[in-house]
C-alpha cells in the first residue's frame, strides 16, 4: 500500500485494517501522534487525512492509501507552525500527552474558519480530551494563532 505522509511517499506492507496510528508510529517511526483511548474518544491520535482531522486509532490504513496524511511532524520542520507558536507563547502544555492531537484539531479548525468564536472552538475541540484541563489555554492559543496569521492544514 502506498501512503503519502507529510509529503513523502511510503510503500508499506501492512494489513489493510491495521489502524493508521500503528502504521505511523510503528512502521514509519513517527511518534508525535499519540495513542490515547483506542476508541476515537480522546483525540490524542488526531492526524489529517486530505486536510480533515481523523482519529488515526480507528482509521484503517487502507483509508489512507493514495491519500495525503499529515501528522504533527508534518506541520513544520522546526515547530514554527503558527499554531505551535501560539501554543508555546501561551504555555498551553502541561503534561503534553494530548497536545499533538489538540494542535492537529486546532489547525483543521483554523484552516476552515479564520476567526472562530469561543463556541466554534468549543465545538471543534470537544473531541479532544486533556486530563490536565488546559482547555482555557487551548482556546486562548487558538485565538492567538488566528491573530498571528493564516493557517493551512
Amino acid at each position: 500500500m502506498k501512503l503519502n505522509v507529510n509529503g513523502h511517499d511510503h510503500d508499506v506492507d501492512v494489513a489493510p485494517d491495521m489502524p493508521l496510528l500503528w502504521v505511523i508510529r510503528d512502521v514509519l517511526n513517527m511518534t508525535g501522534t499519540k495513542f490515547g483511548c483506542g476508541m476515537a474518544q480522546c483525540g490524542a491520535c488526531t492526524v489529517h487525512l486530505n486536510g480533515a482531522p481523523v482519529r488515526s486509532c480507528v482509521t484503517p490504513a487502507s483509508a489512507a492509501n493514495g491519500a495525503k496524511v499529515t501528522t504533527i511532524e508534518g506541520l513544520s520542520t522546526n515547530g514554527d507552525h503558527v499554531v505551535q507558536k501560539a501554543w508555546a507563547e501561551l504555555d498551553v502544555v502541561q503534561c503534553g500527552y494530548c497536545q499533538s492531537g489538540q494542535i492537529m484539531s486546532a489547525v483543521a479548525l483554523l484552516a476552515s474558519n479564520k476567526k472562530p468564536s469561543d463556541a466554534d472552538i468549543d465545538a471543534a475541540m470537544s473531541g479532544n480530551i486533556c486530563r490536565c484541563g488546559t482547555y482555557q489555554r487551548v482556546r486562548a492559543a487558538i485565538h492567538r494563532a488566528a491573530e498571528l496569521g493564516e493557517v493551512k492544514a
